[in-house]
C-alpha cells in the first residue's frame, strides 16, 4: 500500500510557505510629524488595511519622510516609498485637473469637499493621467482657507498691502497674487522659522496648521471667509508597480479603502483638529475676524478670471468640458453639505 502520508505533510508545507511569503509590507513615508492629522490618517487608512486583510497586508510607517515635502511625488513613483501624500501645489505647473479643488468659497470642511473631490476626479481620466507613475489612492484637500499675520486685522483687500506672506503653491498663489499679496512660495513646515523671524508676516493655511507648526504663539490675527479663501489639494498614492504586484486579493482591498473611504479619513481627521483649532486661538488671544460682504465681493471679483484661465489649461491638457465638471463639482459639495 503506498503511503500518501508524506506528499500530503510535504503539500502542507508549502501552502504553509506560501501564505507566509504572501505577506506584503508596504514602507510609508509622511514628511509631516507622527501627530499631525496627516500622519495619523495614512496611520488609520494603514491599520484599517491590515485589519481587512486579516495582517496580510501591512505597513511599515518610516519614523521620518524619505524625501521634503515637494520631492514627494518623485520619491513614490521613483519607489523610495511605497505609500506617502502630497501637495499638489508643491510642484508648480505639474498638475492642472486637480487645481479644482482650490477655488475659492468652496465649502465649510475638509470632509465633504474631498468626498466630492474624489467623486468626480474618478469620473474623468484625465486626473489619473496626471499622476503618471503612481496608483492613486485618494484625493483630499485640508480645511477652509485663513489669512493668519503677526500685524493688524485684515479687514478688506486693502489691508494687505505692504504685508509678506507664505503660501503653498497652486492655486493659492495665484489667488494671492490677484489680491496683490506680496508672496513666497515656501512649504508648511518652513512657516514657524519665517514667522518667527520676521521674514514673513503671515501665512495662509487652514485653522488646524497654528498648531501643527506650532506657530499659535506668533500670530496675532485671523480672517476667515465663508467657504474658505482657498483649498489646497493633495493626493495619497501608493507606487505604482507595487500596487500592480499584488495578489488579487490585496490589490481588492487596497481598492476597497481606497477613494471615498480614504478621502473620508483624512478629510474628516481635518475637521476634527480644524474644530479645536479655534479653541487654541480663542486662548491664545488670537483676534479672528469674519469677512464682510464687502471683502468676500472683492476677493471675488478679483479671483473671477483665475476660473477661466483653468478652465482654458485643463482644457488644453485634455480635461473634456473643464466648465462642467467643475460644475458638477460645486454641486456634489452642496449636496454632501446638507
Amino acid at each position: 500500500m503506498k503511503n500518501f502520508r508524506l506528499p500530503l505533510i510535504a503539500a502542507a508545507a508549502i501552502i504553509t510557505c506560501s501564505s507566509a511569503s504572501a505577506q506584503t509590507v508596504l514602507t510609508v513615508s509622511s514628511w509631516l510629524p507622527p501627530t499631525h492629522t496627516l500622519s495619523m490618517a495614512q496611520k488609520e487608512w494603514c491599520d484599517l488595511l491590515e485589519k481587512n486583510t486579516t495582517g496580510k497586508v501591512k505597513c511599515n510607517i518610516l519614523p521620518r519622510g524619505v524625501t521634503a515635502a515637494p520631492g514627494t511625488f518623485d520619491a513614490v513613483k521613483n519607489g523610495l516609498a511605497d505609500v506617502s501624500y502630497t501637495v499638489h501645489g508643491y510642484t508648480p505647473g505639474r498638475f492642472v485637473a486637480t487645481q479644482m479643488a482650490e477655488f475659492p468659497f468652496l465649502g465649510n470642511t475638509s470632509e465633504p469637499i474631498s468626498i466630492a473631490f474624489n467623486r468626480v476626479a474618478s469620473k474623468h481620466p484625465q486626473f489619473a493621467a496626471e499622476h503618471e507613475g503612481v496608483h492613486v489612492l485618494g484625493y483630499f484637500v485640508h480645511g477652509p482657507g485663513i489669512i493668519f499675520n503677526t500685524k493688524r486685522p485684515i479687514n478688506g483687500v486693502e489691508d494687505l498691502n505692504g504685508l509678506k506672506f507664505r503660501v503653498g503653491g497652486g492655486m493659492v498663489n495665484e489667488i494671492s497674487k490677484s489680491l496683490g499679496m506680496n508672496v513666497t512660495l515656501k512649504p508648511a513646515p518652513d512657516s514657524y522659522e519665517l514667522l518667527s523671524t520676521g521674514v514673513m508676516d503671515g501665512t495662509l493655511f487652514p485653522a488646524e496648521s497654528i498648531e501643527s507648526f506650532k506657530i499659535d504663539k506668533i500670530i496675532k490675527y485671523a480672517t476667515t471667509f465663508p467657504g474658505g479663501l482657498y483649498n489646497t489639494s493633495f493626493v495619497f498614492m501608493m507606487n505604482e508597480a507595487k500596487y500592480n504586484k499584488l495578489p488579487p486579493d490585496q490589490k481588492k482591498a487596497v481598492d476597497a479603502v481606497s477613494g471615498e473611504v480614504a478621502a473620508r479619513i483624512f478629510g474628516r481627521g481635518w475637521d476634527k483638529v480644524d474644530t479645536r483649532a479655534y479653541g487654541l486661538m480663542q486662548a491664545q488671544g488670537v483676534k479672528v475676524t469674519k469677512a464682510d460682504a464687502k471683502f468676500v465681493a472683492d476677493v471675488k471679483a478679483k479671483t473671477a478670471p483665475l476660473e477661466q484661465n483653468w478652465i482654458k489649461q485643463a482644457d488644453a491638457k485634455g480635461l473634456k468640458d473643464p466648465a462642467k465638471v467643475l460644475a458638477e463639482f460645486r454641486a456634489e459639495i452642496a449636496k454632501l453639505e446638507k
